[in-house]
């Protein structure tokens, strides 16, 4: 990928700069002349680029690696090419996310749709009522309604439908064609495309005639610095409140649904499912399409792998996976006795891929 007119490179930042601000030690002072505009992955990084590297297992990918400077754990340092200057870190991960950060700013949030320079479009509807501190920006066909209030610093993207009464912090985005209604949205939040914040809750009673819906009146509470992924849906409370807490990044199409209570700095891969009521402690991490059952509490520091099913609780710091799922050691010795009982029958029938 040799342009990208989506996110250009950097200006230029000299890699000496770049080091100091990643907290990274420079291995070879005489590199730090070098000029930095853009991250790359090893395999394909240029001169201009840094990227970086985890493990040993993945040393082939420098063979075709021109890159001007890559990061890496000093473990690491003696596998790296001649001609690569070396970024030392304990965390290269996370500086090559903070390179991210530094070299394309703009691909930190989602980006305005039109060229709108700053201000209120004219083609917005904005309701009287509606109070908007100073440097706000919304893009046109966005509704703000009446006894809204946004903070300063924050942009509301095309189409996108803020409530009435809703209240959004300093420093948000909230994407084109995304709605938020009964919700109360703390500082730097970022709400992608389509996401769709506080309506009611799947909550029904049996009647004589068929279902009852059950008045839904809670609210939603986003905290700050939460990230919301595309389609993405959260309901309100029925009587109490929907919470998502601080620094929790939720990615696209997950369902969380009306009273769930997320803890501080989560994740929660694509496709996740949570029913009502759920309790979910800090630093919880959930792989893509598992469903976690109602009314159930996981504790903090759980780890749940991809397409679990949750159905009860889970003591803090445990890892589970599998359906039910079950902890990851159970999980595990049972796909191995069922993959040792498949290969005997492949053999058994003659049935194999080969």
């Amino acid at each position: 990928m040799d342009q990208n007119d989506f996110y250009p490179p950097h200006d230029g930042i000299s890699l000496r700069e770049l080091a100091d601000r990643l907290g990274a030690e420079l291995r070879d002072a005489e590199t730090g002349d070098r000029i930095i505009r853009s991250v790359a992955p090893v395999a394909r990084a240029k001169p201009g680029q840094i990227c970086y590297i985890l493990s040993r297992r993945t040393r082939e990918e420098l063979a075709t690696c021109e890159a001007s400077a890559i990061l890496c754990d000093p473990g690491l340092a003696s596998i790296i090419p001649d001609h690569i200057a070396i970024l030392l870190t304990k965390a290269p991960h996370a500086g090559f996310a903070r390179a991210g950060e530094i070299l394309h700013p703009q691909a930190m949030r989602p980006t305005l749709v039109t060229s709108l320079a700053s201000g209120i479009s004219p083609a917005a509807f904005v309701d009287p009522t509606a109070r908007l501190e100073p440097d706000v920006e919304v893009e046109p066909m966005a509704v703000i309604g009446a006894g809204a209030e946004i903070g300063s610093g924050t942009r509301i993207g095309a189409g996108a439908v803020i409530g009435q009464n809703v209240r959004i912090g300093r420093g948000c985005t909230i994407a084109s064609g995304a709605s938020i209604i009964a919700a109360l949205v703390g500082n730097g939040v970022i709400i992608h495309n389509g996401a769709r914040i506080g309506q009611d809750g799947f909550g029904y009673a049996p009647g004589p005639r068929g279902m009852l819906k059950i008045a839904q009146i809670g609210r939603v509470i986003i905290q700050d610095n939460v990230e919301i992924g595309a389609n993405t849906t959260i309901d309100r409370g029925a009587m109490d409140d929907t919470v998502i807490g601080e620094g929790t990044k939720i990615d696209n199409l997950v369902q969380v649904a009306h009273n769930v209570h997320i803890g501080r700095h989560c994740g929660i891969a694509a496709g996740v499912g949570i029913a009502g009521s759920t309790h979910i402690g800090d630093g919880v991490l959930i792989g893509g399409a598992s469903g976690i059952n109602g009314h159930i509490k996981i504790g903090d520091g759980v780890q749940i792998a991809a397409m679990s099913g949750v159905v009860g609780d889970i003591a803090p710091g445990a890892r589970y996976g599998g359906v039910p799922a079950r902890p990851m050691k159970d999980f595990l010795r049972d796909m191995a006795v069922i993959m040792s009982r498949t290969d005997d029958r492949a053999k058994r029938t003659g049935d194999n891929n080969d």
